[in-house]
């Protein structure tokens, strides 16, 4: 279950977009710290969302259009043959930031920090497992069941549906279930790609 495996047709489908970012003078690090911004403003329109719903609708849409601009400075680096090891680098920090800033505003929105420092950490352990294996000498390990792309998607939707379930489901409102996800199964991805990678050094 992960969608990273289709990073290739989103390259293709991000042709027009690379080429209106080259015409327009943006860099790829750029692109990275406008992503991130926008992160943070999904972050808060999360937090707010507790009280006001349809403002998880805003955040769903903050979600996508990060998720839009990380693939965008990638292939934008490709275009203008910037891509370095410091842009990678700050991709990656910045990545892993719009992780914790987005599960952060979800958490604080419900009021659910147990649940948020669960995710987070089963999110950040996911990340570090993939590029670990790559400082190890191995290809970035990006398999598992839940990727980023995944998780920008799950978010995305899951946001999208707070606008109008509001009533908790068996305790936990459909954010709090999100979360949970993310903690289960993100330690389980972490523990999957650390899998692979010693199988691979053996």
């Amino acid at each position: 279950m992960t969608l990273d495996k289709y990073r290739s047709l989103a390259d293709r489908a991000l042709e027009p977009f690379v080429t209106a970012a080259a015409r327009l003078g943006l860099t790829p690090n750029g692109v990275s710290v406008l992503a991130i911004v926008v992160a943070a403003a999904a972050a808060g329109a999360f937090y707010l969302g507790g009280d006001e719903p349809l403002l998880y609708g805003v955040g769903a849409v903050l979600v996508f259009v990060n998720g839009w601009l990380d693939l965008l400075d990638g292939a934008l680096a490709r275009r203008l043959d910037a891509a370095s090891e410091a842009g990678d680098l700050l991709d990656h920090a910045l990545d892993r930031y719009a992780d914790i800033l987005i599960i952060a505003g979800l958490a604080a929105g419900i009021g659910r920090y147990d649940l948020g420092l669960a995710a987070v950490t089963g999110v950040l352990m996911t990340s570090y497992l993939g590029t670990q294996a790559q400082a190890v000498g191995l290809d970035r390990v990006y398999g598992g069941l839940l990727g980023r792309a995944d998780r920008l998607a799950l978010i995305g939707v899951v946001g999208a549906l707070a606008v109008v379930v509001t009533d908790p489901i068996r305790e936990f409102t459909v954010v709090g279930w999100l979360l949970i996800v993310f903690a289960v199964v993100g330690h389980v991805t972490a523990l999957q790609r650390f899998y692979y990678a010693m199988g691979d050094l053996r």
